[in-house]
């Protein structure tokens, strides 16, 4: 069994995620794990599950926040399931 890194819960089905930078984290859920690892918007502070938004390195949540920011994202387009054309 292992122990979670965010809970302290030991689980049996517990699981390991590695990160590009050579982390290594230990998790009992996926709760626990976007806890650790999900980054926050910049502009609302809510968890980033999704894809996101970049700008000049900031990540937000989605164009809203992005464009809220500051002067950063006027020129975002939120184009989920806008119909092409």
């Amino acid at each position: 069994m292992a122990t979670c890194d965010v809970c302290g819960n030991d689980y049996w089905m517990a699981f390991e995620v590695r990160t590009v930078g050579g982390g290594v984290h230990t998790f009992d859920s996926f709760e626990c794990a976007i806890q650790r690892l999900a980054p926050r918007c910049e502009h609302c502070d809510c968890r980033i599950l999704g894809h996101g938004v970049e700008v000049e390195g900031r990540f937000f949540c989605c164009a809203h926040c992005a464009r809220s920011a500051d002067r950063l994202g006027a020129e975002i387009k939120d184009t989920v399931g806008a119909h092409p054309g």
